[in-house]
């Protein structure tokens, strides 16, 4: 079985056997056509070539699962084309499946075929699953028109805060010499720093944003206000997010993405508050890759996939496979 998880800045793959025995892992560079920039199936091709690498032949590949962020809607039939493109260039038989990184994202957390995703890495959305089937999703509309809370959501708001303080709108802030040393840039005058920001901020995918949200974490564990308002607003945004989508009490909830899944202040709030509204510890899914190869044994077999199996193929029931 293959899994492919095809995130905005990483792309992963994950070779297994249908009992959960992971034989190959492949990474490669992100592969979201809305914010990744470059060949779509050229990252699919370089991950599932890096995975394959470990078996002898590809064509004991019986079933694939490849889920990606934008994959869904009026992009699902582009994201397909791009996918079949790879598994071809791979030269792989197997029957080929295209889900949505909500999809996979889940099914890296638990087996149950109920409970809520809540992820926050470089977008960010809640979607509530019943039955096994995706019942209801809230936001996720990419860094431009949603994915409030997320890490590009964070780095964006950081960086108006930082423009806004070396104009004189706003208050200071040690973002501006955190962003600053970031983007190597180096000026006589707030004017000149402020056009140097703008021209180093437009020179990177909107992905390469999300990781400017690790410095907004520090600093804002630091006491910086400006900074703590921000992750503040941001788990205000996630948590608003999950009620959203209706979750039913007590409600299973697996975490997703490098905001929720870090120790920072955005985690932190989050965490405190999915523990009050179902009075359980959320999930942890670091590895989309091997959630979607979970979801290939499933389609395969024609049944659930066997809690002993998903265990083996993710880490652990609760603290699943690396990211």
């Amino acid at each position: 079985m293959v899994g492919v998880d095809a995130g905005a800045t990483t792309t992963r793959c994950v070779v297994a056997a249908l009992d959960g025995e992971v034989v190959g892992r492949g990474v490669a560079g992100g592969a979201n056509r809305n914010s990744s920039g470059g060949e779509v199936s050229a990252a699919l091709r370089a991950a599932l070539a890096a995975a394959l690498d470990t078996i002898d032949r590809t064509d004991e590949v019986g079933l694939g699962v490849v889920g990606a962020a934008g994959s869904a809607g009026a992009g699902r039939t582009a994201f397909r084309a791009a996918a079949e493109r790879a598994w071809r260039a791979a030269g792989i038989s197997g029957e080929l499946v295209t889900v949505t990184d909500i999809e996979v994202a889940y099914a890296a957390g638990t087996a149950e075929p109920d409970g809520v995703l809540l992820l926050s890495g470089t977008g960010a959305l809640a979607a509530r699953f019943g039955d096994g089937v995706l019942r209801r999703r809230c936001d996720g509309y990419g860094w431009l028109l949603g994915d409030e809370g997320s890490a590009v959501w964070i780095g964006v708001g950081a960086l108006r805060a930082v423009l806004a303080a070396l104009d004189g709108r706003g208050e200071p802030t040690t973002l501006v010499a955190e962003f600053s040393r970031h983007f190597e840039v180096g000026a006589d005058t707030s004017e000149s720093r402020a056009q140097a920001l703008i021209a180093a901020t437009f020179a990177v995918p909107p992905a390469a944003l999300g990781r400017l949200a690790p410095f907004v974490s520090t600093a804002a564990e630091a006491g910086d206000p400006v900074a703590g308002r921000i992750c503040a607003a941001a788990a205000d945004r996630l948590l608003h997010t999950f009620d959203s989508v209706e979750p039913p009490p007590a409600a299973t909830v697996v975490l997703a993405g490098s905001v929720l899944l870090s120790s920072g202040p955005v985690s932190r709030v989050v965490r405190a508050g999915l523990l009050a509204r179902t009075g359980t510890e959320p999930r942890p899914a670091r590895d989309g890759a091997a959630g979607a190869a979970a979801l290939a044994v499933g389609r395969f077999t024609g049944a659930p996939v066997p809690p002993v199996v998903h265990t083996r193929l993710t880490g652990s029931p609760h603290f699943p496979g690396r990211g």
